[in-house]
């Protein structure tokens, strides 16, 4: 047998035994899971949440702590995958609710909400001029592509390796299966020459280019130095549109990561935690472009039943001005850093093939040495090292993603963080040989 396949043997004998420690500690999850598989296919209607050999029930939540079926309570380091910015029980947002569900719930009509909330986010976001609303980011990256579409007369779109805009519109080195089909131009994601000779020599039919200025389903990549600005630069040369995807990353800045890049987008999508919680997306741009979608004139149908509901309306502005105005968006971000830095240095002390990149709030694991600039460099990586890092951690009492990737919160406390760090520190310690 050789080295590397007792390292193997060794790993896989460590993860065995955690998935073993973990169906023992969770036989009603067991249970709920089992019976869910009747009525959804694999007991699953939201894909990211399923993990083998089962997946968690999560029973309720407070604050930023969660309690599953069989009663144990976790440190919540996903936070809806960015949308639960406030937790799990902020009464702001409850009072909100209930003050908006006292005079009716689905009004069919305009409401009072809705204007304050557009109104609070043109003023947040700068370059967003108008902006109307979706029931998800999915939706509000349609449609921004479509209106580029119209608007330009044109019919491709680039887009870019790793990126996920939505559950059909995600990208690999191609499109997913489940992808739209648009006529979609993939390039590496930060590679700044190849993205600039590509639009120029297909300056004629771009209609915009679509891009996240951090990869957040591909394991928080964040743009390198200079990457929006090239985009910017050859997009006005070819005359298509700059689509912001900020669904994620808005909230890693009080104006988002494009503004804090200095870049002015055409097209800005939102999405997550601006609905406080509630389903929620958004897309907005100069006015110009919005002029598309007036029912006064313009000649683009935009409808959705729940676009405007009034409990997402008033979650949303009471999240944005009680709970996360810019300045908490920054001071959040502030103390995700220093969180990315202190696990960061956990890892160069041990000297082990494992690493952490993000901005702000949002950071992910990655179990490879040097730079990571696209999803493609992670090739590398062993896929059962997330899986044991997830485990050991849910056996620490903290819930991460199966795919590494950690949100903080605003009511995550210090002392969370410091259990956070203190098992990332044993995970590090305990299996050192295997992460060499």
């Amino acid at each position: 047998m050789t080295p590397s396949d007792k390292t193997h043997l060794n790993l896989d004998q460590a993860l065995d035994a955690l998935k073993t420690d973990f169906v023992e500690r969770n036989p009603a999850s067991a249970r709920q899971f089992a019976q869910q598989t009747r009525d959804m296919p694999g007991g699953n209607s939201r894909s990211v949440l399923f993990y083998a050999p089962f997946p968690l029930t999560m029973a309720s939540g407070r604050g930023a702590e969660l309690t599953d079926l069989d009663g144990h309570t976790y440190s919540d380091f996903i936070a809806e995958y960015t949308a639960g910015v406030y937790g799990h029980s902020a009464p702001e947002i409850r009072e909100a609710v209930l003050a908006a569900m006292d005079n009716g719930i689905n009004l069919t009509g305009h409401n009072l909400y809705e204007g304050k909330l557009a109104r609070l986010l043109c003023e947040r976001f700068p370059q967003v001029e108008q902006v109307r609303f979706t029931n998800s980011g999915t939706e509000a990256n349609l449609m921004a592509i479509t209106a580029a579409l119209h608007f330009t007369g044109r019919r491709r779109i680039v887009v870019f390796t790793g990126g996920y805009h939505g559950g059909v519109l995600g990208f690999g080195t191609t499109a997913a299966p489940t992808t739209v089909p648009f006529d979609f131009l993939v390039l590496p994601y930060n590679d700044i020459e190849r993205a600039r000779a590509e639009i120029r020599a297909h300056a004629a039919e771009i209609a915009a280019v679509l891009v996240e200025p951090m990869l957040g389903a591909s394991g928080c990549i964040p743009a390198a130095p200079g990457f929006l600005a090239a985009l910017r630069e050859a997009t006005n040369e070819s005359g298509a549109l700059l689509i912001a995807d900020e669904v994620m990353v808005s909230r890693l800045a009080p104006q988002g990561l494009f503004m804090q890049a200095g870049v002015r987008a055409d097209i800005t999508t939102l999405g997550k935690y601006i609905g406080g919680g509630m389903s929620f997306g958004a897309f907005g741009a100069r006015a110009d472009i919005m002029a598309l979608f007036d029912p006064r004139g313009g000649p683009l149908l935009h409808s959705g039943t729940f676009n405007n509901n009034v409990v997402t309306m008033a979650a949303g502005h009471a999240g944005l001005t009680r709970l996360y105005p810019p300045e908490a968006a920054a001071h959040l971000s502030a103390r995700g850093e220093a969180l990315r830095q202190r696990l960061n240095a956990l890892c160069t002390a041990s000297d082990v093939a494992m690493q952490f990149t993000g901005v702000g709030s949002a950071m992910n694991a990655h179990f490879v040495r040097g730079p990571l600039l696209r999803s493609e460099d992670l090739a590398a990586a062993d896929p059962r090292l997330r899986q044991l890092f997830f485990f050991h951690l849910l056996a620490q009492g903290v819930y991460i993603s199966p795919r590494g990737f950690m949100v903080l919160s605003l009511p995550v406390t210090d002392e969370a963080i410091e259990k956070l760090v203190g098992a990332v520190d044993r995970f590090i310690q305990r299996y050192r040989p295997l992460l060499a």
